[in-house]
């Protein structure tokens, strides 16, 4: 199972998904509505390199990152 994290603000602990793109990823999400906030702008990153289709592979050892936006200096 691959591992999704959520960094930043989203503060929610780490959970493991059994999906094989980010199309399916963003499917088994739809139904919490406060990671749908986040998914509307935040950028995805698949083992630390930034992804943006939905047909991008998840293999069973993945890291899936979702990464807000974040200010700062």
């Amino acid at each position: 199972m691959a591992t999704l994290e959520f960094l930043g603000p989203i503060n929610k602990e780490s959970i493991t998904v059994e999906v094989s793109t980010l199309g399916e990823l963003k499917e088994l999400l739809k139904d919490d509505a406060e990671i749908q906030q986040w998914l509307e702008v935040s950028a995805v990153a698949v083992n630390d390199k930034i992804v943006s289709s939905l047909q991008t592979p998840i293999g069973s050892n993945d890291k899936i990152s979702l990464l807000p936006p974040v200010c700062g200096g």
